[in-house]
């Protein structure tokens, strides 16, 4: 009888994509081995989970025990339930008191991981609040007069709540850090500080991160006690993502993209540049050639940011092109591909691009255009990251990035937005959203944001250096191909979505 439970509970499709060892290393432990309640298990299980990756199995355990942690995982890899676990076990519903904060970077982030604590938590009896800026202040406080058992949020909201006295910290036993290198980065870190005045002295705290800089460790010296470090990192790239540069010059970029396209198993890819101006003139330009596109960075407004990305994830929208905004931690398991249409200037922002693939030790694909202004930065961070970055072939092989069976691939957690139905009829849409599959190119930017018609970005060939094959031999690191001839130019701009 004692067994039965598991019976009734509703599991969803088994997730059937080979996975790497970045997962599927552990010590073979079972999520009934850390002694959870029963109805967390069961959220655990409904969810599609399984069994522990590394970092759950090494994490939640000790958190549980209440250690302070400071744990380095890559990304993709099961960082936000390794933290959501244990925080919805030491969490006491019948206590109507804010016992966990949860701090992350991005306002994107904190819909996501609110979204997990909820999906994780939904037999716990467990109410959780996501506070972010760029929302109505207002319905925060009318929220938080309700009883909030675990805080989601940004650290200028989050700071704000607790400084008015309506967000109480003072009997909050649990302070969580995702993304910490980013929250300790000079953005962040004063208001970190200022938050944690309102917590109290004695507090747990989990710092979560994929990469640890300088500021990390000073944090941790000033304000974690007999913290446990957790380093999973042998290596920092994720070991399913097969990683490609193409060489071409600037002008050429948005023809290789299109042969991208055509050629590439796409289930949903995710572009980066490296403004947002681009962001924006990029997104034009694919729809020109009449694929269905998003686009999503920091100047817009939150209201669009969030629809953006609740439609992307639910997989009505094949491409995203954004700014770095949604670089760190957005789990979509569906992304197989990432392309960097703007090349990165460091390891670490790179890092972040290409793990939005290959999530939980699935295969991704990462395409790099590379210009001959980038080229040095690929060889720098060939070197940090330990990696190699091959030149892109003719063909590549479709066993590195596509799922055989893509009913397998699982849908995600449905998003709810804050304060809103995902489709309140009063609700503005961005302009991209009022086309759903683009067939109206101009409607894609508002009228201030239309771009001139000739961009120098993308149409002044005069500006970009032409050189010679052997000069670019010998100006290159060694091993590195001369040109990029594997993804030529097309001359006949295909019209068929693909």
């Amino acid at each position: 009888m004692e067994k039965d439970w598991k019976q009734q509970l509703n599991i969803p499709k088994k997730d059937t994509r080979p996975q790497t060892d970045d997962v599927l290393n552990t010590k073979g432990n079972t999520f009934e081995d850390f002694y959870l309640k029963r109805e967390l298990l069961m959220g655990i299980f409904e969810a599609g989970f399984e069994k522990p990756s590394p970092i759950q199995e090494e994490a939640i355990p000790l958190a549980i025990a209440g250690r302070d942690i400071l744990a380095r995982a890559k990304n993709g890899t099961g960082k936000t339930a390794a933290f959501v676990i244990p925080t919805l076990e030491k969490v006491k519903p019948k206590v109507n008191k804010i016992q966990a904060l949860i701090m992350v970077p991005t306002r994107e982030l904190a819909l996501q991981t609110s979204q997990v604590v909820r999906t994780l938590g939904k037999h716990c009896g467990v109410s959780c609040m996501v506070t972010t800026g760029g929302t109505n202040l207002r319905d925060d406080i009318m929220r938080l007069n309700e009883p909030v058992h675990v805080l989601v949020g940004t650290p200028g909201r989050v700071l704000d709540l607790a400084s008015r006295k309506v967000a109480d910290l003072s009997e909050c036993p649990l302070f969580v850090m995702d993304e910490a290198d980013k929250m300790l980065s000079r953005d962040f870190k004063s208001i970190i500080e200022q938050i944690l005045t309102f917590l109290p002295k004695h507090h747990q705290s989990l710092l979560f991160s994929a990469t640890f800089p300088l500021t990390v460790k000073e944090f941790m010296v000033e304000h974690l006690h007999k913290p446990y470090e957790i380093n999973l990192m042998d290596e920092l790239t994720l070991k399913g993502i097969t990683q490609y540069y193409a060489f071409v010059e600037e002008r050429q970029k948005l023809h290789c993209l299109n042969t991208l396209f055509s050629k590439l198993q796409i289930n949903q890819a995710i572009i980066f540049c490296n403004s947002t101006n681009r962001v924006e003139l990029l997104a034009k330009k694919i729809t020109d050639l009449g694929y269905s596109c998003y686009y999503s960075h920091a100047r817009m407004k939150q209201q669009e940011r969030n629809k953006v990305f609740h439609e992307f994830r639910q997989g009505k929208v094949r491409t995203l092109v954004c700014s770095d905004l949604l670089t760190r931690g957005i789990d979509i398991q569906a992304v197989n591909v990432v392309i960097n249409f703007d090349f990165p200037k460091t390891a670490e922002t790179y890092l972040h691009r290409i793990g939005r693939s290959g999530r939980f030790g699935h295969l991704g694909l990462a395409i790099n255009l590379i210009n001959w202004n980038d080229r040095f930065n690929l060889y720098k961070i060939e070197q940090e990251l330990g990696t190699e970055i091959a030149a892109i072939p003719a063909q590549i092989d479709k066993s590195l990035y596509v799922a055989e069976d893509s009913s397998a691939v699982p849908v995600p957690f449905p998003l709810v937005l804050p304060n809103t139905a995902p489709n309140a009829p009063n609700e503005q849409l961005p302009p991209q959203q009022t086309q759903p599959q683009f067939h109206a190119p101009n409607q894609l930017l508002p009228p201030q944001a239309q771009p001139p018609q000739a961009h120098p970005q993308f149409q002044a060939p005069h500006i970009q250096p032409h050189f010679p094959p052997q000069q670019f031999q010998q100006a290159y690191p060694p091993g590195y191909p001369p040109t990029m001839s594997a993804v030529p130019p097309q001359q006949h701009v295909s019209q068929q979505p693909y």
